[in-house]
């Protein structure tokens, strides 16, 4: 039976108007008029005994010679500059910019004397070169690349910033925080990820070298065999055999063709829309990859350059100064939950203890060595940031072995060591994916144990769990607990699950405001929590108010409530309700309830086999009840039903604040 596929009907998009179409078509035909001249005018009978002959072939010769030696040049000098515009703050950037863009607007022909005034005999630099080194550059085949450079190296530069700016500065902050230099995150990281900017930028630079002139003859003349490039030759051809100077303008113009048709397909793209498409060919995903650390090598014979050993033990000083600012001492094998609300400083002070934020500064001290005045990569602090920052170019395996690979390890062994913690983490049957062949919580998993398997002396994990669903946030939360019950640092967990502050935390560090609210053990937290963000994140209610002289706590949100335990008039504090003591009922409650208040059901979920009930109501506090489906069906709840909320005095913790 022959199957047949209905292909969907393709559904017209909005008219162009006719006032933008019209135009639009003339510009098309006014930069095609002129190449369609060329095709048109080109004798093709003679064309190969105008490309073969002698002098455009010299020319070529020269052209190539001079457009990959200003090619080389431009990478030499223009990669550095590009990292230094996208990368660093400084006095004067947007005049360098502009310098930088100044010889893409700038006549060729005056860039050319701008070069003889600088770089002639009689310019600012030309003596000085002629009398100590012997070089003359105007009129000669050096002075021909410097003249390309001039003109070229703009697109590269340009090309590579914007590739870099947009390059997330979390994979040269997490390659650093596993120990690599800043000059092998470099060349391992930063270069390999915007290699598709770098390629396009390098593609369109070598193809403007190729096709300078007004410099080149201003500069360096128009000397056969030493200065004469094929634009060069083409001008001279134009005077005496108009039909040759068409054949080698048509060369040029196919070999600036096949440039634009090659960056529009091929570097364009991401990394990771490169990596994708070799990836659609093997399945299986074995994609094959350069060795992510035979560039730069090892930081041999740095004491904090080495991995510290699984038996070394760094207990934790740390002084926090500007927006966080507080004082953290831990015993080694600590593991401490940071919690709070978003803007509490949470990440910014992880940060801090990577030195990688201005906004505050973390005097650090691991075990005796005070670590304060040393780089990220040499305080042994690792870190997974929020989003994982898998290398992009990498696989899961190389990923893993980074660390180790920074710190010296044999690669052989770093590999060894690195499958073992995949094998771990339960993600070592993807050793050979490259990241975005990962799922959310396959990623995170990978970055875990890249950040694991260097055994660092401080370990920081950003929210390190978010991304993983219930069934692998149990099987990775028991690794990492075993894990951390012998690991000889300490260990700080931002987190938003109280599942996670209580099963993994020894300690729980409440922010607020970059300051310390609560700094206790988990049961603590747990009983007498300080802060109504915290206590809503364990699941209970956290009312706040003011003891009166009649010993009943007004309510900031209005109301007043009673406890068992009254406190003194003016004592603020937190009124803290579990959900399984807010009764609801549907008419006023008759009995011993000695807090009861109207209020409306805004909202009904299910958590488990109970559910939870928001109860609102306009001079009543805020509730969430946590009742039975049964028990939600007897009362006839639903959004917008009315009820009344209970709390027995008895069933409500103050906690002063």
């Amino acid at each position: 039976m022959k199957s047949t596929t209905r292909r969907t009907p393709r559904r017209p998009g909005p008219r162009t108007p006719v006032a933008l179409a019209v135009p639009a078509v003339l510009a098309v035909a006014f930069l095609l008029l002129p190449l369609l001249g060329i095709l048109a005018r080109t004798d093709w009978g003679e064309l190969g005994g105008h490309l073969t002959s002698p002098g455009t072939t010299e020319a070529l010769k020269l052209s190539l010679y001079v457009s990959f030696w200003a090619l080389g040049l431009a990478l030499v000098l223009g990669v550095p500059l590009a990292w230094l515009l996208a990368r660093v703050d400084f006095p004067g950037k947007a005049l360098v910019r502009s310098l930088v863009l100044l010889p893409m607007v700038l006549p060729p022909t005056v860039g050319g004397v701008a070069l003889l005034l600088g770089f002639g005999r009689r310019g600012l630099l030309g003596p000085w070169l002629e009398d100590t080194f012997g070089i003359v550059l105007p009129f000669s085949t050096a002075g021909a690349v410097i003249a390309a450079t001039f003109v070229a190296m703009p697109f590269l530069v340009i090309s590579l910033e914007g590739a870099l700016a947009g390059l997330r500065p979390s994979y040269e902050e997490t390659a650093a925080s596993l120990g690599a230099s800043p000059v092998r995150v470099f060349f391992t990281v930063t270069l390999p990820i915007v290699a598709p900017g770098l390629a396009a930028g390098a593609a369109l630079t070598w193809a403007r070298a190729l096709g300078e002139f007004g410099a080149t003859i201003t500069f360096a003349g128009n000397l056969p065999g030493t200065t004469q490039t094929l634009p060069l030759q083409v001008y001279l051809l134009m005077q005496d055999q108009p039909e040759a100077a068409t054949s080698v303008s048509l060369l040029l113009l196919v070999i600036a063709m096949g440039v634009l048709i090659a960056l529009r397909g091929r570097w364009t793209g991401g990394a990771a829309d490169r990596t994708g498409r070799r990836a659609s060919a093997d399945p299986a995903g074995h994609v094959p990859e350069p060795d992510e650390t035979t560039a730069v090598p090892a930081e041999a014979g740095s004491a904090a350059a080495q991995p510290p050993r699984a038996t070394d033990r760094w207990p934790l000083h740390a002084d926090l100064t500007g927006f966080t600012e507080l004082t953290l001492d831990a015993e080694p094998g600590t593991t401490i939950a940071v919690v709070g609300e978003n803007g509490a400083g949470k990440t910014t002070l992880l940060r801090a203890l990577l030195g990688l934020t201005p906004r505050a500064h973390a005097g650090l001290k691991l075990g005796d060595t005070d670590v304060t005045a040393l780089p990220p990569h040499r305080r042994g602090v690792a870190w997974v940031p929020q989003d994982g920052a898998l290398f992009p170019h990498l696989s899961a395996l190389s990923n893993t072995a980074y660390g180790l690979r920074a710190h010296g390890v044999p690669r052989a062994e770093a590999r060894r060591r690195a499958r073992q913690w995949l094998d771990r983490l339960g993600v070592g049957h993807l050793a050979q994916r490259r990241p975005h062949q990962l799922s959310g919580g396959q990623a995170q998993r990978v970055a875990l144990a890249r950040a694991l398997a260097p055994s660092p002396r401080l370990l920081l994990l950003d929210e390190p769990l978010a991304a993983l669903d219930q069934t692998t946030r149990a099987h990775v939360r028991h690794t990492l607990r075993t894990h951390l019950a012998g690991f000889g640092g300490v260990c700080l967990i931002v987190t938003h699950d109280p599942v996670e502050a209580v099963s993994l935390a020894d300690r729980v560090l409440v922010l607020a405001d970059g300051r310390t609210l609560q700094d206790a053990p988990p049961a603590e937290v747990t009983r007498h929590p300080r802060s109504p963000w915290v206590a809503r994140m364990l699941g209970r209610n956290a009312l706040a108010g003011t003891g009166t002289s009649d010993g009943q706590l007004q309510l900031a949100d209005g109301g007043r409530l009673v406890a068992a335990d009254p406190l003194p008039a003016g004592t603020e504090a937190l009124a803290i309700i579990a959900p399984e003591a807010v009764s609801l009922h549907r008419t006023h409650p008759e009995g011993s309830p000695r807090n009861v208040w109207p209020g409306t059901v805004r909202e009904i979920t299910a958590v488990g086999s109970r559910l939870r009930v928001l109860v609102a109501g306009d001079t009543s506090p805020d509730l969430v009840a946590e009742i039975t489906p049964q028990a939600a069906a007897e009362l006839g709840l639903a959004d917008g039903t009315s009820v009344f909320t209970s709390v027995k005095a008895t069933e409500v913790t103050l906690v002063t604040t």
